[in-house]
């Protein structure tokens, strides 16, 4: 951290950049051990094994190559530029109710909402997450040496226990939902604008916990809840807003239907083009994912390597500035969508999102140029 006198200050999606956490490339696949009673050494070594191999280390330095690139477009643009410590996160951990290891620290956007000087530790759903959180304690008790009048904040660990997500059917498609049990949430559902979030109730974020997270901000915001855009997770591929008075929307999830209400006064842009999966991408996920997946399933192992993320992972930009932009060079169309509003954009090489997680997913704004305000009275 290069400003010890600098804030966290962080009230939009929008604001100049000042300070921002980039995501770290040390990434394995998440594992679930069903039976926590049949975890050996032997049988961790043996699912560690599997797992490398789809992460091997072609793969490994191409995310470590783009991320730095992401990194080095925030420092040019003159955003001090800050990383978690992923370095022990991997280790096998166990709780009263499920033994695992997580994945990596790429998602920065995923476990902390940064709402103006508080920092919120959402409570997530995926067991593999359990501890992920902690890669980036670092980087919170420097700013805690720096700013005593920094607020953070961890939402209740979950217990994570039986059956928490639920099938649901409608217009004859299959979807799923969390229980309201426990409070449940990751920090990407949420679309920061002032003194206005926009909550995305969705399979990774559920009604209790959208109360919850009212309840810590205070009458000071307001948090408006939807559940009729996107119901997989997170809402930065779905809606975007660019500025007071700008919203990006996916036109394949989000119409004049279902848009939030929210958002009536505001000038939208519906985007509907996404290229389509690069090759490459799908036939390493074919022939080498899912087939890991496969053998992890034999030895009573649940992993994530069976997912991919959908073609709309472009939409997932950073603004660095009300006018600017970075954003995966691949998106062409997007590009030109964008400058036809005055968006200047800065293309970057991100070419693993598919697995990964896209350009806001990777980043954590923790300070803007901005103030709160009401963009919506």
């Amino acid at each position: 951290m290069t400003n010890n006198s600098r804030k966290i200050n962080s009230h939009n999606e929008w604001d100049k950049v000042k300070e921002i956490i980039v995501g770290r490339p040390d990434t394995r696949a998440a594992l679930i051990f069903n039976d926590p009673r049949s975890v050996t050494a032997d049988l961790i070594k043996k699912a560690e094994r599997l797992a490398e191999e789809a992460y091997p280390q072609w793969l490994t330095d191409e995310i470590g190559e783009d991320l730095d690139g992401l990194a080095k477009v925030c420092s040019d643009f003159g955003a001090d530029v800050l990383r978690p410590d992923a370095s022990e996160i991997h280790r096998v951990f166990s709780t009263p109710y499920v033994t695992g290891s997580a994945e990596h620290a790429y998602n920065a956007r995923d476990l902390y909402l940064v709402v103006g000087d508080m920092v919120i530790e959402s409570p997530s759903q995926e067991k593999h997450r359990y501890f992920e959180a902690q890669a980036y304690y670092d980087i919170w008790y420097k700013y805690m040496e720096d700013d005593y009048k920094f607020r953070w904040i961890a939402g209740p660990k979950p217990k994570l226990k039986g059956n928490f997500l639920i099938p649901y059917y409608e217009d004859e498609r299959k979807y799923l939902k969390l229980t309201e049990n426990e409070i449940l949430f990751e920090a990407a559902n949420t679309l920061r604008m002032g003194r206005d979030l926009l909550y995305l109730v969705s399979r990774s974020g559920n009604y209790l916990a959208a109360k919850w997270l009212q309840n810590i901000l205070g009458e000071e915001y307001r948090v408006h809840t939807t559940d009729q855009l996107y119901r997989s997770s997170h809402i930065d591929s779905t809606a975007l807003a660019l500025r007071p008075g700008l919203v990006l929307l996916n036109a394949s999830r989000v119409n004049e239907r279902n848009c939030p209400k929210i958002f009536d006064k505001w000038d939208k842009i519906y985007y509907n083009e996404a290229p389509p999966y690069p090759e490459k991408t799908i036939d390493f996920h074919r022939k080498v994912r899912v087939k890991v997946y496969e053998e992890l399933v034999k030895l009573n192992i649940e992993s994530n390597l069976n997912g991919i993320s959908s073609e709309w992972i472009g939409l997932n930009i950073l603004s660095l500035d009300p006018n600017t932009v970075v954003i995966d060079e691949r998106q062409t169309l997007l590009i030109k969508e964008l400058e036809k509003h005055g968006i200047t954009c800065a293309p970057i090489s991100f070419r693993h999102s598919y697995y990964m997680g896209g350009i806001h997913c990777s980043t954590l704004d923790t300070v803007r140029e901005s103030k709160l305000e009401s963009y919506f009275d």
